[in-house]
């Protein structure tokens, strides 16, 4: 082990991964809930995108904004799955830059365009609870393409620079990262250069897309429990309510780890690191894992066509 940490040392052309540190010898046990997880996040997901894609009745804009949002999950799950499970199963830890460096730029990309989706949600639920008539004009099919083309290229123009300034460095300390996967906020601090450039762009970066998009679901939110507040009926209100469920706990499963998983990379520097690993797992995998969960079990349109899937 001491061998080759020296060896990445004088080797700056790899990152060394880890899995669990101080479990080793259960790694190969630890993997099985983590192919579980694997397997339900791709599977879930895709049987959602098929669902909607092959039903005429689902395509309105909650359900092309739920396939929005489960096209980013498949992307995350996609993005850690080989160097998550290699490390697990296989013990291979190390990887080049260039595959850390793409690595890093798809998880932040997905991670980027899934804070749009979920705010593209929020506004979804706000004019169907504001302006029910209008729902359907406002939201067309061809507005909502373009609205999620221009949340991708949003993602693309911010993230893609992370990987260039990234390069510009040499890296020559142990270069042993604390995740199986890589993160623009960890590996800039393996470099021997000044990363205050990068510090800076990384955080006004997130502030500005995770963070802004976060400020607007919340104002979107506190719209929408003044339009329900306003409704005198109390089954009425309960039932628009119940329309937010699901995209609420969306909200919880990706916002909170990932505010947790921010603060304590910049900010915890005497933060237990266990609790940094086992953050940054539940931010990549939870979300993917309950996001189709939640919506099969809120939408009766999907849980009925599942049914016939699996009844048939």
């Amino acid at each position: 082990m001491m061998s080759l940490v020296n060896d990445t040392k004088l080797n700056p052309a790899v990152f060394l991964l880890s899995g669990i540190p101080g479990q080793e010898d259960v790694h190969l046990w630890i993997s099985i809930p983590f192919c579980i997880m694997y397997v339900i996040s791709i599977l879930g997901n895709s049987v959602i995108l098929f669902i909607i894609k092959t039903n005429p009745r689902l395509h309105e804009p909650m359900y092309i904004f739920l396939s929005m949002l489960a096209i980013t999950d498949l992307g995350l799950s996609i993005s850690t799955m080989l160097t998550t499970l290699g490390i697990f199963l296989l013990n291979s830890r190390e990887i080049s830059l260039e595959a850390c460096f793409a690595q890093l730029f798809f998880i932040h990309l997905f991670e980027c365009t899934e804070s749009s989706v979920l705010l593209l949600m929020a506004f979804d639920r706000f004019i169907a609870i504001r302006d029910p008539l209008r729902y359907a004009s406002i939201l067309t099919l061809p507005r909502i393409g373009k609205i999620g083309l221009v949340c991708v290229l949003r993602g693309v123009a911010v993230m893609l620079p992370l990987p260039f300034l990234l390069q510009r460095f040499r890296y020559c300390r142990s270069n042993v990262l604390s995740h199986s996967y890589c993160r623009n906020e960890e590996v800039m601090k393996m470099a021997c250069s000044d990363i205050r450039v990068n510090s800076i762009y990384g955080l006004s970066i997130t502030l500005l897309t995770e963070g802004l998009d976060s400020l607007l679901i919340f104002l979107s939110y506190v719209m929408i429990l003044k339009t329900v507040l306003s409704i005198t009926s109390n089954a009425e209100c309960l039932r628009a309510l119940n329309t937010c469920v699901s995209h609420l706990c969306a909200v919880l499963l990706f916002y909170t780890p990932m505010i947790g998983l921010s603060v304590i990379h910049r900010f915890g520097k005497d933060t237990s690191p266990l609790l940094q690993i086992l953050l940054g797992y539940i931010y990549l995998l939870v979300p993917p894992l309950m996001n189709p969960i939640v919506y099969s079990v809120k939408s009766k349109h999907l849980r009925e066509r599942i049914l016939m899937m699996f009844v048939k």
